[in-house]
C-alpha cells in the first residue's frame, strides 16, 4: 500500500487541530525520513521542499484569522506628500521586491529607517496595513522598508530564519536583506546610527538573524513573537522550537532589543521570547500593567538596563491572553491583536529614544 504526502499532511492537519502537536511533529517526520513507526504501510521519502511546502499548508489552514468582514480591501492611504513605492533590490545572493514608505514630514537632519519583515501568509501590504506603521513612521519622518519573501524561496512566504545558509553574513537571505538596506540608506542619506530592523514571527526571527550576522548596520531590533538566533538548523528543529522553546539555543546578540510575545501563543512558544530578551548580567525591573483602551490586555514589562540612568538594552513584553498576532494591530491586516498594548508605538518609542525608564 503506498500514500502520497497529501494525505500524509492532512493527517498531520487533523492531529494540530485536535492539539496533538507532537503526533503531528511525528507524522511529517516518517515523511521526510521514510520510517513507518506504526509498521501498517510502507512510506516513501519526500524531498525536503516539498514537506516545507506541505507544512506551510497545514499550518496556514490551522492559524489563519479569518478575513475581515466584508473581505474589505487592505487600507494603505498615503497622506499628501508621502510615497508608498514598489521596488526590487538584487546583488550577488538573489533579489527581492519590497515596499518603500517614504513620509512627507521631513525633519531636519538625515532620517530613520526601518526595515519590517513579515510573518509567513504575508506580503509587504497585509504586514504595513495590520502594525499601522507607516503612520506611526510619519510621526517621526521615519522610513519604512517591507521586503517581500516570494514564494519560490518559500512556499508559505516564510522567511528561512532555520536553515544554516539563511543565518550567517555574506550569505543568502542576511546578504539579500542588508543590501537592501545600505541600498536606500545610500539613496535616501538615512542616519546611520538610526536603522533598525523588526518583525512578525519567521519575520522577528529573521531580524533577530540580522542583528546578529550585522550589528555594526542595525542599532536595535524588534521581535513579536519571534524565534532566539540559530536556535534551529532545519525544519524539524524549528518546529521543536515553535513548540517547546530553544533548550539550547546559544547566546543571543548584545543589541538592543524589544521583544513582545503572547501568553497564550500556540504557534510559537512563549519561552521563545524571554530567551531572546534574557540580560543575565544586566539590571532588570519589572512592571505590570493594563493599557486604557477598552478590553485592553494586561501585560508584564520586563526592562534589562546596565545601571545607568534611563539606558535600556532590552525590553521584554508579555501580554496576557494574547495569541500569535500583532499587539494592538489593524483588523485590516492578517495576524493582528486590536486589544494592545501598542506593539508598533513602543517599538518605535524604544527605537528613537535610549530613554526607555
Amino acid at each position: 500500500m503506498t500514500f502520497d504526502i497529501k494525505s500524509t499532511m492532512a493527517e498531520a492537519l487533523r492531529l494540530t487541530k485536535a492539539g496533538r502537536l507532537s503526533d503531528a511533529t511525528a507524522e511529517i517526520r516518517q515523511a521526510l525520513t521514510g520510517n513507518d513507526t506504526k509498521g501498517d504501510r510502507p512510506r516513501q521519502h519526500y524531498p525536503l521542499g516539498d514537506a516545507v511546502k506541505a507544512l506551510g499548508t497545514m499550518r496556514k489552514s490551522a492559524t489563519a484569522r479569518k478575513p475581515a468582514p466584508g473581505n474589505a480591501p487592505l487600507s494603505n492611504k498615503t497622506p499628501a506628500g508621502a510615497e508608498f513605492l514598489t521596488k526590487t533590490f538584487s546583488c550577488h545572493a538573489g533579489k527581492r521586491d519590497y515596499k518603500l514608505y517614504i513620509p512627507a514630514h521631513k525633519p531636519q537632519g538625515r532620517r530613520p529607517l526601518l526595515v519590517m519583515l513579515h510573518g509567513c501568509t504575508q506580503n509587504a501590504d497585509d504586514f504595513a496595513a495590520g502594525t499601522r506603521m507607516n503612520t506611526f513612521a510619519e510621526e517621526h519622518g521615519m522610513l519604512v522598508a517591507y521586503p517581500v519573501q516570494p514564494k519560490t524561496a518559500n512556499a508559505s512566504a516564510c522567511w528561512n530564519w532555520f536553515n544554516p545558509g539563511d543565518q550567517q553574513r555574506g550569505t543568502g537571505e542576511p546578504a539579500i536583506l542588508a543590501g537592501l538596506t545600505r541600498e536606500i540608506a545610500e539613496e535616501h542619506k538615512i542616519d546611520p546610527t538610526r536603522i533598525y530592523v523588526a518583525g512578525l514571527s519567521a519575520g522577528g526571527a529573521m531580524a533577530m538573524v540580522m542583528g546578529a550576522s550585522h550589528p555594526e548596520l542595525y542599532a536595535a531590533i524588534g521581535v513579536h513573537s519571534g524565534l532566539p538566533y540559530q536556535s534551529a538548523n532545519d525544519v524539524m528543529s524549528a518546529l521543536g522550537v515553535m513548540r517547546s522553546g530553544a533548550a539550547n539555543a546559544r547566546p543571543q546578540p548584545d543589541i538592543r532589543t524589544i521583544v513582545f510575545h503572547g501568553d497564550a501563543d500556540t504557534t510559537v512558544h512563549p519561552a521563545n521570547g524571554e530567551m531572546i530578551a534574557e540580560r543575565p548580567k544586566l539590571r532588570r525591573s519589572v512592571t505590570k500593567g493594563q493599557v486604557t483602551a477598552p478590553n485592553g490586555r494586561h501585560y508584564t514589562r520586563t526592562v534589562f538596563h546596565n545601571g545607568e540612568a534611563g539606558v535600556a538594552r532590552a525590553e521584554h513584553w508579555q501580554i496576557k491572553g494574547a495569541g500569535h498576532a500583532w499587539a494592538g494591530g489593524s483588523a485590516q491586516g492578517s495576524y493582528t491583536d486590536p486589544k494592545g498594548p501598542d506593539a508598533s508605538a513602543e517599538m518605535l518609542r524604544f527605537f528613537l529614544s535610549e530613554d526607555a525608564s
